[in-house]
């Protein structure tokens, strides 16, 4: 993949992330800016979903600890073991915002 096709297809996860996050019913904040998403929680905790284009990866930090994923047939698998990318991520929403978020 391009780096023009992979900023491309991480701005996608970016918006879908935002897209389930603005029709949930938890108090969320999303601020997206450059390479950064980050989500905050009514207790100031945050999220954090940013892209490394040299790496073309997509990194995840969050309480639980901080995630690499590559996209692996068709699927954006963690690089350090098992997980998914959007899996990982609404497990970490939930635990911050102390309520289930699915995608």
């Amino acid at each position: 993949m391009t780096e023009s096709e992979f900023l491309t297809v991480s701005d996608t996860i970016f918006r879908q992330i935002e897209i389930a996050l603005d029709a949930v019913d938890f108090d969320v904040d999303t601020l997206c800016t450059g390479n950064v998403l980050e989500i905050e929680f009514e207790d100031a905790s945050k999220v954090i979903v940013n892209r490394h284009a040299a790496n073309q990866e997509i990194w995840l930090a969050a309480r639980s600890g901080g995630y690499h994923y590559r996209l692996v047939d068709g699927q954006w698998r963690n690089t350090r073991g098992e997980g998914e990318l959007f899996n990982d991520v609404a497990a970490a929403i939930s635990a911050h915002a102390g309520e289930a978020f699915h995608f």
